[in-house]
């Protein structure tokens, strides 16, 4: 039975809307077989559903990209925790599609087995002294023989304490010249690779979080991708990428959020009332809708012009400016959310128990958005410094 959420914010191209409602049924027994289990058994059950699949037999219209949100969409409205939706969209949008973008067609099909979940990636850009600058990250891979010896750390990287296959950028020159950075993909256990810390999180805590360190791992030359000297442009295409789109992970969960508000509302006793009757309260509501609508349109246009084949390196101002916004309406919903549940958005168990940590961090993942906006802002001309 559709609710009144369901059937007013239905922006998205019908076969879009149509895939959402499809993925919602589809996932809802494996999210409720798996609830409370451990993240990789999560993660499996929804893979084994064809979750990170890009190309499904039979599937052409709408494209690839839209298809993977829509599926994204309805594995969050099918109520699985936002932390596996994070996963998924961060594996299949910063990930598989800008590789099957950069690497030739023989060596992506080596890596397509990715797609159905049992070997995991992960993205270890960040060190402890270098964010969002990478041009001050101090991993270095040292040409030896036909190969590379790469030596140093990566921290803060989301899925690294399981993870099987690792994007590693290093540093393959000195100074700050956008060739001094290269891009490696190989093996989590290869020899000289270890888990460093590992890092328990209020934010989506369900996928873990932790470092890799290397001490003079030994990575043939077919671990580079790309070019060397071609990691900048490399990066600069995974985060596009990921901007663009992977804030999809949060529309299930917004979604079910206004939901249960609105519900709420409608039949909460306040004041010899319903609740939803006070105009302050219908603001609310109407907000949180118009949040999440405007999410939904930005995602689905940015996941359309992919699907057009727009580089995404040509959608960096767009990206930025979508990956902004729909964090930003992802955190005014919660708290619009957690306003009207009163105490009971502090309360485990009371139907209402708010999240405001998770919606937060996406200020941060994919870039943080104050920086992001200093790239827009150099877009246009501004002589702007981070």
């Amino acid at each position: 039975m559709s609710t009144p959420t369901d059937r007013l914010l239905r922006s998205g191209p019908a076969p879009a809307e149509e895939l959402v409602d499809a993925w919602r049924e589809r996932a809802r027994p494996a999210v409720e077989q798996t609830e409370g289990k451990d993240f990789r058994t999560q993660w499996q059950a929804l893979a084994d559903l064809g979750a990170l699949r890009m190309d499904p037999p039979g599937s052409e219209h709408p494209g690839p990209v839209t298809r993977a949100l829509a599926a994204v969409e309805g594995i969050g409205l099918a109520g699985a925790d936002p932390g596996i939706c994070y996963a998924l969209a961060s594996q299949l949008f910063g990930m598989q599609f800008p590789l099957r973008a950069t690497l030739p067609e023989q060596a992506w099909q080596a890596l397509a087995h990715v797609q159905d979940g049992r070997t995991m990636l992960c993205h270890a850009l960040t060190e402890r002294t270098a964010g969002s600058d990478p041009l001050s990250m101090d991993t270095r891979a040292r040409r030896d023989g036909d190969g590379y010896v790469l030596d140093g750390a990566k921290t803060f990287i989301t899925a690294a304490p399981i993870a099987d296959l690792a994007i590693v950028f290093a540093r393959t020159a000195e100074g700050r010249s956008p060739f001094a950075l290269s891009a490696f993909l190989f093996p989590v256990d290869t020899p000289g690779v270890s888990l460093g810390e590992t890092f328990d999180k209020t934010a989506l805590p369900t996928v873990p979080m932790g470092e890799l360190v290397f001490d003079g791992a030994r990575l043939p030359a077919t671990a580079l991708i790309g070019e060397e000297g071609s990691g900048l442009a490399v990066m600069s295409s995974t985060t596009a990428w990921e901007r663009a789109v992977v804030l999809g992970y949060a529309l299930g969960p917004m979604r079910r959020t206004l939901q249960r508000t609105a519900e709420w509302a409608g039949t909460r006793e306040h004041f010899g009332r319903r609740m939803g009757a006070s105009h302050q309260v219908a603001a609310r509501i109407s907000d949180m809708a118009l949040a999440l609508h405007r999410s939904r349109v930005q995602l689905y246009a940015m996941a359309a012009r992919l699907d057009a084949g727009t580089p995404a390196r040509q959608l960096a101002a767009e990206a930025a400016l979508t990956k902004i916004s729909v964090a930003e309406d992802y955190v005014r919903l919660s708290e619009h959310a957690t306003a009207l549940a009163g105490v009971r958005g502090f309360l485990p168990g009371s139907g209402l128990t708010a999240d405001l940590h998770s919606p937060m961090a996406a200020h941060v993942y994919a870039g943080h958005n104050d920086l992001l906006r200093v790239g827009v802002a150099r877009q246009f001309g501004l002589p702007v410094e981070n």
